[in-house]
């Protein structure tokens, strides 16, 4: 039994989700009377939203606090250029959601989604969950008034005259993340649990609902490095993108793709723009940044998640209100944690701006798992190889502005 356990521990965490996933979709369909196995889906996504509330707030108000100071025009110039692509990326999202609308299997009815009934009720409902009691916000998982206090937070910690809290604030950070990361390992057998429900209770055709979720989802990724992060390239520089982009997309996104962690690949895009020719002063700080904050494939995660959840319960959402969503998905994505799959327990924060709860919110979550053997590849691809694009953007435009030589 102690060989079994160390073999499977020695599997990559995919390998085992895939494992997990067969087995669940086996056990559905051929042993559907084994109910209790549904219990590790339920216990796995009890777990997900029990931590998620904290982590979010830990890790924005971390971030926050350690950003460093002295901003000169490359990085004001790199920081617009990371802003840009992600909000654009949560706006290429909607509009691929709207074009192709997916939907995906929840265990709730669309009564229980309380839609707002406009953009004047979104707004309200907005500022209202801002102010509400931290303490509360984080209790009853209101994401919207834990990300407005995590900001607050960190502002005033970089107010202080030493760092010590921000060190406390940012070891919390590093200590939930990895709370997370163990709940993480669990997820082959909370995803075999959730299969098992689904398959159990509505047969094989949820994996065509799934095969259609994921194909928008990186549909979207790919517009968005083939043809997004390229337009804001040229306006910028004026010249043929595609080499930068093809460049780091090999150089970087392939490495990325395989190890699934932004702050993993850093070594190598540092390495990457060094080989470019870039200042080492500019882009040993402008990388882990763009670690942080520089997340346009989470934008487009959680967007289309989001929105997948709203087609699911039936909720329209008019101009204004994914105006609001691409703006909250942006926002949301810098926030993400370093973690494989840090950005699918952003989703709960969007949700309730549609109004929903966070129980419905948290199964899109575990929805997310399934489709992250993929997903979260490509998403950290397009994050990692789009931080050494708009640097070296942000260099190359500097240099032609001061006319150095390119």
């Amino acid at each position: 039994m102690k060989r079994i356990a160390r073999k499977w521990i020695e599997l990559s965490l995919i390998i085992r989700i895939i494992i997990g996933l067969i087995l669940g979709a086996v056990l559905g369909l051929f042993a559907p009377q084994l109910s209790a196995i549904g219990i590790l889906g339920t216990l796995f996504v009890g777990a997900l939203k029990g931590a998620a509330p904290i982590l979010v707030f830990a890790l924005v108000a971390s971030s926050i606090a350690g950003a460093g100071e002295g901003i000169g025009s490359r990085f004001r110039k790199v920081i617009l250029l990371y802003v840009i692509s992600s909000i654009g990326a949560a706006a290429l999202a909607v509009a691929g959601s709207e074009l192709f609308p997916v939907t995906m299997k929840l265990s709730v009815s669309a009564a229980e989604g309380a839609a707002p009934s406009g953009i004047g009720e979104v707004l309200t409902n907005l500022v209202k969950n801002c102010v509400q009691n931290p303490i509360a916000a984080l209790a009853g998982a209101n994401y919207i008034g834990i990300l407005f206090w995590s900001i607050v937070f960190g502002l005033a910690l970089k107010k202080l005259p030493v760092d010590h809290t921000v060190t406390v604030i940012t070891d919390a950070s590093a200590a939930i993340s990895q709370v997370i990361r163990w709940i993480i390992q669990m997820a082959p057998f909370g995803i075999l649990g959730l299969v098992f429900s689904s398959v159990a209770e509505n047969g094989m055709s949820i994996f065509a609902d799934y095969g259609k979720l994921l194909a928008l989802l990186v549909g979207c990724m790919l517009v968005v490095a083939l043809a997004l992060n390229p337009i804001i390239i040229f306006i910028t520089l004026r010249k043929n993108p595609y080499p930068l982009v093809f460049r780091c997309l090999r150089d970087s996104g392939i490495t990325a793709f395989f190890t699934r962690s932004s702050a993993a690949n850093v070594p190598v895009n540092m390495a990457l723009c060094e080989r470019l020719g870039l200042e080492k002063d500019f882009y040993s700080v402008s990388i882990p940044l763009g670690c942080t904050i520089n997340m346009c494939g989470a934008a487009v995660t959680i967007a289309v998640m989001t929105l997948a959840v709203a087609n699911t319960l039936g909720i329209h959402v008019d101009l204004p209100t994914a105006c609001i969503l691409c703006v909250m998905s942006a926002i949301g994505a810098c926030g993400t944690s370093g973690i494989a799959g840090g950005s699918l327990f952003l989703i709960p924060m969007t949700c309730s701006i549609l109004g929903i709860s966070g129980d419905i919110s948290m199964q899109a979550v575990a929805v997310g798992f399934i489709l992250g053997v993929v997903q979260d590849s490509m998403e950290t691809a397009l994050n990692s190889s789009s931080d050494v694009i708009f640097t070296a953007t942000a260099e190359y435009h500097h240099r032609k502005k001061n006319c150095l030589k390119i």
